[in-house]
């Protein structure tokens, strides 16, 4: 099993090690522990940068952190507002781990909690999804977590997503179309695109 498979493995086999990683984000700055067999072990990735600095602080509501490897996202989320509330949600065990840990570090534990997918109440509901998506997982497994997960939206809600142009970020945009899942561009940059994804036919401008 490569290094990149690990990161979706429900539990990787590789030995674990913990790893610090500081960033700021939204004017925020966290102190995180990353691991091995996790996706980004020791950094904040390029996708994840771009999606944190090509949009605002959202506010309060509720969250899903989907793909929450260490918790960056979750963690962000909850730290930008006291009144929201986020759950994170991953296949890799050591990724809910993790992040479980960087919510207490951070004193968010209340109001960030993470969770293997299975593990997800079944009748949540979110206002906002925010992802950086396991692209690599394929193109019909990506569009099987997508078609899992979008419908959790509330009325109204919208899902923030970015994607590698060179991994299929058009291409992406068009099927969420294509699927009754109005699409557009927030923003471009780095070979990355910010897509907002709205639940009940509002979006922005293409």
């Amino acid at each position: 099993m490569s290094e990149q498979e690990h990161y979706f493995s429900a539990d990787p086999d590789v030995a674990f090690a913990r790893t610090p990683v500081r960033c700021t984000v939204w004017g925020l700055d966290l102190e995180l522990t990353s691991g091995s067999g996790v996706f980004a072990n020791g950094r904040l990735d390029v996708g994840t940068a771009v999606l944190f600095r090509e949009t605002d602080p959202p506010g309060a509501g509720r969250f899903l952190d989907l793909g929450c490897g260490y918790g960056v996202i979750g963690a962000a989320l909850a730290r930008q507002d006291a009144a929201a509330d986020v759950t994170g949600v991953d296949v890799n065990a050591r990724a809910v781990l993790l992040a479980n840990e960087n919510a207490a570090a951070l004193g968010v534990a209340d109001r960030f909690r993470a969770v293997l997918a299975d593990d997800v109440d079944p009748g949540a509901t979110y206002d906002e999804i925010w992802s950086n998506p396991p692209i690599r997982i394929g193109k019909e497994a990506l569009h099987a977590l997508l078609l899992q997960w979008l419908p959790r939206l509330a009325p109204g809600g919208r899902a923030v997503l970015v994607v590698g142009k060179n991994l299929g970020a058009d291409s992406l945009q068009r099927w969420l179309d294509a699927q009754g899942w109005p699409a557009s561009r927030l923003a471009s940059a780095k070979g990355f695109r910010v897509l907002e994804v709205r639940r009940g036919g509002e979006r922005g401008v293409d």
